[in-house]
């Protein structure tokens, strides 16, 4: 049975410095007992079970629980889902291996403030890993892949994860022998592993509550490279619900605009001077963020005069009012798949496994009824 100090106390226990002691919860003496076991082999590939460790040890499950998930804070463990074993990720014999370079190409500057991806880059070193960014983002680059395996070619890595990747690239990295990790982009029907929020079923189910508020003009405000050279998953579920509903779809839905704030603000300046939409779809927050600045200036309300959907969450629309409708899901999934796989390389272990993350629809304030159909 575990002991949780010397003295066979099920307690908190201290230090015997009375000068300085500090308490030590059990859960943190437990995920201290367990990294040893894991250290000296103990388990192999996966975890037991909560209950069959409250039992064995003798604690509470709540305690097991908590070490547990110190212990894939520490890069350990990584969690495979309610009711599933943890897999043992850095664990074995004890003996060493060693610590992987992972380079991760964002897709533009901006994305090193995105939550999910600072999240990542600490997980990754909490792993043991040598995390860094690229030297320049794919926008930086021009979207250029001639440019971007030259960068490639010239960074020192072990592995890299590419963010909301080109199929061009991506199709790059595949072909190469270089370990790469596709974190949403194109990467359907590649052997390379994956991972993306199923945005699909959430967009459709917004598609349909606007069209029960008597929208019809609905654009979705998408990257040049979401469309280019033909509509990604997403676009073409977009186009699709559209046109199961009777609206005839054209390029006046799937709108474009230029990779800069500039570009931005003249595309939704010639969207509301010309054919103003009812509602409006935008891909990732920072733009959702330009786009309400936009409203300001131009006197625009938000929904009396069009609503809006972000088709990506932020911790900023927490603090907004009229909060803003979106699609979110559980990003951490996101971040133990990429750390499972980095640890998986580690031991030489071929990881090409692709996955979806369940999303869900946020009704936020920012949908109302189409203007034409209030009373």
């Amino acid at each position: 049975m575990f002991r949780l100090d010397g003295y066979g106390s099920f307690g908190n226990s201290w230090p015997m410095s009375m000068g300085n002691w500090q308490r030590v919860s059990t859960a943190k003496q437990l995920a201290d007992y367990l990294h040893g076991e894991l250290t000296n082999g103990r388990w192999k590939e996966k975890m037991p079970g909560v209950i069959k460790l409250a039992g064995d040890l003798g604690v509470s499950r709540d305690s097991v629980e908590a070490a547990l998930i110190e212990l894939e804070k520490q890069g350990l463990l990584v969690a495979q889902g309610r009711g599933k074993r943890r897999t043992i990720v850095a664990a074995g014999t004890g003996a060493k291996t060693r610590a992987l370079r992972v380079v991760v190409f964002l897709f533009e500057a901006g994305d090193r403030s995105t939550h999910y991806i600072v999240e990542l880059m600490h997980a990754l070193r909490n792993a043991g890993h040598h995390a860094d960014y690229a030297p320049k983002t794919q926008t930086e680059l021009g979207f250029n892949t001639a440019r971007a395996v030259q960068m490639i070619e010239n960074t020192p890595a072990d592995a890299w994860v590419v963010f909301g990747g080109s199929r061009e690239l991506l199709e790059w990295f595949a072909a190469s022998k270089l370990p790469a990790f596709a974190l949403a982009g194109r990467a359907h029907w590649l052997p390379l592993a994956s991972i993306a929020p199923d945005k699909v079923t959430p967009m459709r189910m917004s598609l349909r509550r606007l069209m029960e508020l008597g929208h019809r003009r609905i654009v979705l405000l998408c990257r040049p490279q979401r469309v280019i050279p033909e509509p990604g998953r997403f676009e073409r579920a977009f186009l699709e619900e559209l046109e199961s509903q009777g609206i005839a779809t054209g390029p006046y839905h799937l709108q474009t605009w230029d990779e800069t704030a500039v570009g931005l603000h003249k595309a939704l300046d010639s969207l509301f001077r010309y054919s103003p939409p009812t509602a409006l779809l935008i891909e990732e927050a920072p733009p959702v963020i330009a786009t309400l600045q936009f409203c300001m200036k131009r006197g625009l309300r938000i929904p009396e005069d069009f609503s809006l959907i972000c088709t990506d969450p932020d911790p900023a629309f927490e603090w907004c009012h009229p909060s803003v409708a979106h699609i979110c899901w559980d990003s951490r999934q996101m971040i133990r798949r990429i750390v499972l796989w980095t640890e998986n390389l580690r031991f030489g272990r071929d990881d090409r496994r692709k996955g979806f993350i369940k999303a869900r629809f946020v009704e936020g304030e920012t949908i109302g009824p189409a203007p034409a159909a209030k009373s």
